[in-house]
This record gives C-alpha cells, structure tokens and sequence, in this order.
C-alpha cells in the first residue's frame, strides 16, 4: 500500500521565491508563469516582450501556444461528445486506408501506444521543409500512407503527435460539428477561459505575439512556422486562461465524473502494466504526491502545466522562445514540496561509449561527466545521476551496465532495450550511402551525396524536396543523419542509419530510424 505524501509540507514561500527567480533562469524574449494553491492563484510573474521588433510587452493576457498541451483537451472533447474512444474505434480504419496488420484501438492512440510512428518525423523523410505551409490535406495524405507499426498496438508507448490529430478528425466523422466548436462547448467555457481559442494556423500567432529561437550568445531571431494543427496542438491560451483551467480542475476534483478527472484516470498497457501516459497526460510523482500535467513545443514557444492531486498545488510557465518550461516548473514543484535532491555518484567510465539496440535501430551515446551523464538516445539528451548501485538514473529512467551490455528501463515505454557496445568509427567513408534509395512506405526517395568526403541526403517525397541533411559517421557500416530543425519542433533528432548489405557484401538496403519513426526500410534504386 503506498503512503501518502506528506502535503503539510508544502511552502509556498519556496514555490514563489522559485517563481521569482524564473525570468533570470529563463533569460530570453519573455515568459508568464503563475503558481496556485486550491485553486487560487498565490503568485504570478510576466516579463519581458511579447514581441521584440514592435516593442510589444509580454502580459498576463497574451495568449500563447500551448502546442502539445492541447492533448489533454481534444481528449476531454472526445469524453464530453463521444462518451468514450471506443465509440470512435469503428471509424479509425477508413482514415488509415493503406494500414496492414492489427489496426490500434482509438484508446492506444489517447494513450501513445498505438505504434504508429510519428507524422511530424516522417515529414522530414517525406520531403518537407522546416518553415513550409502544411495544410489541413497534408495530414490526411501522409496518415494514407502508414502502412506499418514499430510496434504492436498496446504493448509500449512512443510518442506520436498523430495520434491526436487521428482523435481530432474521428470526433469530427463522429459527431458531425467543428472541432473548434466542440471544443469551446465542452472545455473552453466550462472551464472560464475565456481567451483560449483553437488557433490551428500556426503562421500567424494571436495578440501580435512572435516567437524566437536562438540563445543570448547567438541572439534571437523571430520563428518561422508554417503548420496547420489540430488535436495534437493548436490551442492559444494566455497565462489568465491557463490560471482558471487550473482553478476548474480544483473545483472539480472532487467529482469523479468530471471530465478533468476521467482525463486523468490512469491507464495501462495490455499486458496490465501500469502506464504513466494517458490521454494526453504524464502521469509522475513529486515528494510522493501524484502530478498529472503535459508541456508543449513549437519552433519560438515552450510551455508546460501541472498539478498535483494531493498538494492541490499547480505550476503553469509560458515561453516565447526556448527555455526550459518543463525544468522550471518541475523546480517550482519540488521547492514547494521540499525535495532536496539525493547526493549522486560518480559514474563509472565503462559507463561511455556508443551503443547499439538492435530491435530500435538506434544508436545510443552516453557521456559521462562526475557524477551525472548525459543519455542521447530520443528526441533529446536526458541528464541522469549516478546511483549508489553503480547505475544512471533520471525520472523514470534506468540505466545500468548487465556484463558486456547496457541496458535501459523504465521510462514510459513499458520495454527494457539491450544494447551492444558499437565502437565508433569517425572516419567512415559515406560512399557505399551514394546513390539514390527509395522507400516504398512513405512513398519517398533519398538522394544521397558525398560533397568533398561530407555525406548528405535529401528527401523527395509527396510533401516536397527538402534540403540537404548532414551525415555524420558513427561506425562501420552506421551513420548518423542529423535533423534539427523540421515542421515540428524539437525536431526528431539523430536518426540512425544502418547498410544492410548483401551476401557478396554489396549494399542493398539502408534501415533509418529515429525514436519517433522506428525501423523504414529504403532499398537501393
């Protein structure tokens, strides 16, 4: 039986002085965070501008994207209009027309288990440039094409912006109304935001607003975004609205029946594990208290809310540029509570090194430095601290040595992956990649050059013609392709190319994945 946390413990002295110190942590163009308690709000802090080129200042009722944050609606919508995912199940088949083998259930899209791979990293492969329009057909074209999962439907979770968009256009085919409509009827106005909006046109943020990329040593630079989104993102909120979603989500909690409340019911896989994502929240423990709560990215923004069920206490931090909202709202979270941090230890230096999990596709790299390492092995590198077992770990991450291996568990994905030392190679030749590959999947091309010893590919597709991407050398035989800026941001990351080839050694085959799209086979033209 778990304890309780101990929610007497609680400082909201803590929690503000953590708030105030937000716009020097954060340095950049601006930002709005607020911190609450039963609903109330007990501080809050904006800085900065909304916009740098007019002068504009940040407020508390510039609305902002919230990008990913937006899951958790489009499934109370789904709740509110449709009673359940199930009811949705008979209609997903007919928007993933060309799909072989066992279809997910519209539950494992609400959850991230669907094994679908991510629509946003394969519109890298599909020929789509960075800052390009994509319209509304555009997600209805690339979902046409999935053929294939990574994985069985159920049995793990990977992160998939389509999932939200299938669920946003199954409510649609479902009920007849407008998404937008549907959303402000059953969310927006119960919930008294009255700003929020769904502003799926990405090119043109509300308020006069802009977002930035960049950092103080390169400055910022105004972020060009061109996505039509809806269900995976989308909404606009400010810090005001975002403020009494927090205080209804309080009122709430008390009724079981509450959308917030049947959002929030925790899920499980198939085989009866305990997940810590569903419909559209994380579900993670701070000081034993059990917090739900998302974040969200687009190129310019970051965002990222969360409250804990015992604590009744809620942190929401809005950017327009990309620090770290997900960090800070975790610190606030864990002065409020009175984690202290446990004291790591050193990491072992058999620890580094670049490793191979074969049933991925993916190269994992592990960069040791005293007592923490960093992990670049998903979307992005994840700091982990030495345990006392010799071990790394990190929130639900768990690495550790098991002979000549490594392997990693825990995290949200319901599997433990076995890696294999790969001893890198920097000075592999890209010419056995040169040449043109053709993926029949996705109905796309990669041309692959060498320019002065340099590997590049580009992508032609049915989004367009991309621009050259580096590739970088891992080892014999394993490159990596390095994508870091695409229509979604963060982008996927590293992708991992590995040449298969044939019995006389000559290459046949390129299998490419990234964590978001595993294991697409391209085969030489």
């Amino acid at each position: 039986m778990s304890r309780r946390p101990d929610v007497t413990r609680l400082s909201l002295s803590a929690a503000e002085a953590a708030l105030n110190a937000l716009p020097q942590s954060l340095r950049g163009p601006g930002g709005a965070a607020a911190i609450l308690h039963e609903g109330r709000v007990v501080a809050e802090r904006v800085w900065g501008y909304a916009n740098l080129e007019t002068g504009q200042p940040m407020t508390a009722a510039t609305r902002i994207p919230l990008c990913s944050i937006s899951k958790q609606f489009t499934c109370m919508v789904m709740l509110a209009a449709c009673d359940s995912p199930e009811a949705l199940d008979d209609l997903l088949p007919a928007h993933l027309p060309n799909f072989k083998g066992e279809l997910p259930k519209v539950r494992d899209l609400a959850n991230n288990q669907s094994g679908l791979r991510d629509y946003w990293a394969q519109t890298v492969l599909m020929g789509a440039k960075a800052e390009q329009f994509f319209a509304p057909e555009d997600a209805t074209r690339t979902f046409a094409y999935l053929q294939s999962s990574h994985f069985a439907p159920g049995t793990r979770y990977s992160y998939n912006n389509g999932n939200f968009r299938l669920i946003a256009d199954l409510i649609e085919a479902k009920t007849g109304e407008n998404f937008a409509d549907l959303l402000s009827r059953h969310v927006l106005v119960p919930a008294g935001m009255e700003g929020a909006f769904l502003a799926s046109d990405t090119r043109s943020p509300p308020d006069g607003l802009a977002g930035y990329e960049g950092t103080e040593e390169t400055g910022y630079l105004p972020a060009e975004n061109g996505v039509w989104w809806m269900g995976d993102a989308g909404m606009a909120a400010s810090l005001r609205d975002m403020c009494s979603y927090e205080a209804w989500i309080d009122a709430t909690r008390d009724d079981p029946a509450s959308l917030y409340n049947r959002a929030a019911t925790p899920q499980q896989f198939r085989d009866g594990t305990p997940a810590h994502y569903g419909f559209g929240l994380q579900h993670h423990q701070v000081a034993g208290d059990l917090f739900t709560g998302h974040g969200g990215a687009l190129r310019g923004f970051r965002a990222f809310r969360m409250a804990g069920r015992e604590s009744r206490f809620s942190v929401v931090v809005l950017l327009n540029h990309h620090g770290d909202a997900h960090g800070a709202a975790h610190a606030i979270a864990r002065a409020a509570l009175g984690v202290t941090p446990a004291e790591a230890q050193p990491v072992a230096a058999e620890m580094a090194g670049q490793w191979y999990c074969e049933e991925t596709g993916l190269i994992a790299r592990l960069e040791p430095q005293g007592t923490r390492a960093r992990l670049h092995f998903g979307t992005g590198a994840d700091d982990l601290a030495g345990q006392a077992d010799g071990s790394l770990g990190g929130g639900l991450v768990k690495v550790a040595r098991d002979g000549a291996d490594l392997v990693m568990a825990g995290g949200l994905e319901n599997y433990a992956a076995r890696l294999t030392l790969l001893p890198r190679d920097l000075n592999t030749s890209p010419e056995d990649l040169a040449g043109r590959w053709i993926c029949e999947e996705i109905g796309s091309e990669m041309e692959i050059t060498t320019q002065g010893g340099m590997g590049y590919a580009v992508f032609k597709g049915p989004l367009g013609i991309g621009r050259p991407e580096l590739i970088r050398p891992a080892a014999k035989d394993h490159w990596q392709l390095i994508t870091r800026r695409s229509l979604d941001a963060p982008a996927p990351g590293d992708w991992t190319m590995k040449l298969i080839r044939d019995a006389k050694g000559a290459p046949e085959a390129i299998r490419l994945s990234v964590w978001l799209a595993r294991n697409l086979i391209w085969r030489k033209a």
